[in-house]
């Protein structure tokens, strides 16, 4: 049996690959609770990144470093900066 996939378009991309470091083992295709990853030639193809829970189980899952990157939405990367008790009004 053959399938022929398009990725749903998305201005999210929750999940890019460094081809260079992938070896094509689709881990990440397995573990994936949403069902957003689909195997691909080189690397899995994200296709349905609307749909991604930002888990973070592809990464974990990912048996060489750096091969995956998991990228939140802007509204979701918060950064606390420590308040200075010299400067507090």
């Amino acid at each position: 049996m053959e399938f022929k996939v398009k990725p749903i378009p998305s201005s999210s991309q929750p999940i890019t690959y460094e081809a260079d470091l992938c070896i094509g083992c689709n881990r990440c295709v397995q573990v994936c609770q949403c069902d957003v990853l689909f195997p691909g030639e080189k690397t899995p193809i994200v296709m349905y990144p609307g749909e991604c829970y930002y888990c973070g189980a592809c990464v974990m899952v990912c048996p060489v470093k750096g091969a995956i990157k998991l990228t939140h939405p802007l509204m979701n990367q918060a950064r606390f900066i420590p308040i200075d008790d010299d400067h507090q009004s």
